[in-house]
């Protein structure tokens, strides 16, 4: 590496420390959960007072903006090549805050070299990454090859429809990264399968079932109320009973986590479940019913679905539940499933079906496929390379059961700039958790690695 090069981006990195964290800071002051559509905000006023931010702190760096009818938005540097052009794709919409945070979720604070806040991690800090990635670029006064675009999204969180409308509408990226992951480099992900086990009308001891804030994250409360009387009812371990009304509340106390990496989570659902069957709070209808749901929590590996499977590249299929609850007398509980290239979604959902046998309802599926770029391909090898002359590493591709923007463009990856290998402290939280975390130095070390990786895209001949 250019020791020229690295000494003016150790320097730049140390002058914009203060104003980056600031610019975070204002972006996760924005409460930018998915809300009701309306005029001029198709994701609801959160995402797109987000995206308005966004823009705000890249004109303010006096980079070019652009905002793409409310859905999606870029900041822009120039480059000489008018038919092609290289991205980088954030999201500024995030998860719902959930349960179990020590402060507000949208006021970021530092405790220990960390960022707290929703968003820090996934994924308005490397959205201000990037920006400051591209004002390096310009106020060293790059002539480029082909223009960069660093791309903010509002919609990633639940259904990507941005990227669908932008790819509509716009051309597409010769290559884009999306800093929305671990590094070094992932270049494939599995299928994403989505769908809600619905039961018939059971009229029964159950009055209201409740549980989990997004399908897409592991619940860490879930609750009941049944008819019944307290007194007839055992404790468990992680329930705790209530009277109320008339009846009972059965809650369910569980540890979060993402529907990619359920391992070491507890379900709270699935543990509201178990006590309701193991202590027949439940009549003919409804029993049926939670077997059925009974067998998608006893396992995050699909066993009790039949769906488990595993291949080469991607390892072993995930399966959760993330959300649970009660409508028009009808119970619904979503699933969420990571999967290899060993199965499809026309296969799980006949599997599914077979498992779940009468007592339950199979709605709403979606499934889309996996994707995989092979390791040794010029933009792979130009980020991985990137990545380990920086941290000294000798890292290789991974590939990952999170679905990021990577997969709906036609040559991307995911690139960073989560460390896996990097425990969290006691006081902080992983992404779509409680006390979010992200270590700032990291976040520092990821500008470099983006200025570094641009320069040498901008070599490649795409």
């Amino acid at each position: 590496m250019d020791q020229a090069l690295n000494q003016k981006i150790d320097a730049y990195i140390a002058q914009n420390k203060e104003q980056l964290l600031k610019d975070i800071a204002a972006l996760v002051a924005v409460n930018s959960v998915e809300g009701t559509p309306e005029e001029g905000a198709p994701y609801g006023a959160g995402p797109r007072a987000a995206l308005d931010k966004t823009l705000e702190l890249a004109a303010g760096m006096g980079l070019a903006t652009r905002n793409c009818e409310n859905y999606i938005g870029y900041a822009e540097l120039a480059g000489k090549d008018p038919e092609k052009y290289l991205a980088t794709i954030c999201h500024v919409d995030v998860v719902p805050v959930g349960n179990g945070w020590t402060a507000d979720p949208f006021t970021m604070r530092i405790q220990d070299g960390w960022l707290l806040g929703r968003g820090v991690a996934d994924d308005k800090g490397p959205m201000v990454a990037t920006l400051y990635a591209l004002k390096f670029l310009k106020e060293q006064g790059y002539e480029l090859r082909y223009p960069i675009r660093a791309l903010a999204g509002t919609n990633e969180e639940t259904h990507m429809q941005d990227v669908d409308y932008y790819l509509k509408n716009y051309p597409a990226p010769a290559f884009c990264f999306t800093p929305d992951a671990e590094f070094p480099v992932c270049n494939g992900e599995k299928g994403l399968f989505g769908a809600k086990i619905v039961s018939p009308v059971c009229n029964g001891v159950i009055v209201e079932i409740e549980g989990g804030v997004a399908n897409n994250a592991v619940p860490d409360r879930a609750s009941a109320l049944v008819r019944t009387d307290i007194s007839k009812l055992k404790n468990a371990p992680n329930i705790t009973l209530e009277p109320e009304g008339d009846g009972v509340r059965i809650r369910g106390w569980g540890k979060s986590g993402h529907a990619a990496m359920p391992q070491g989570t507890v379900n709270a659902i699935g543990l509201v479940v178990n006590y309701l069957l193991d202590n027949g709070l439940c009549n003919e209808t409804e029993r049926a019913y939670l077997e059925a749901v009974r067998k998608l929590h006893a396992s995050t590996a699909g066993e009790g679905l039949g769906i488990n499977c595993a291949d080469g590249p991607f390892g072993p299929l995930t399966v959760i539940g993330g959300r649970i609850y009660m409508e028009d007398g009808r119970i619904f509980q979503t699933m969420d499933s990571r999967f290899p290239t060993c199965t499809n979604g026309k296969k799980m959902t006949e599997q599914i079906r077979a498992a779940l046998g009468d007592g339950a309802e199979l709605r709403d599926v979606t499934a889309a496929g996996s994707f995989y770029i092979e390791a040794d391909s010029p933009a792979i090898l130009a980020c991985i390379n990137t990545y380990n002359e920086v941290t000294g590493e000798n890292a290789k591709p991974f590939t990952m059961g999170g679905g990021t923007y990577a997969r709906h463009f036609p040559y991307a990856v995911s690139f960073g700039p989560e460390h896996v290998d990097l425990p969290l402290p006691e006081f902080g939280g992983p992404m779509h958790g409680a006390n979010e975390a992200a270590p700032i130095d990291k976040l520092l070390e990821a500008v470099k690695i983006y200025i570094i990786a641009l320069l040498r895209l901008e070599e490649i001949d795409f």
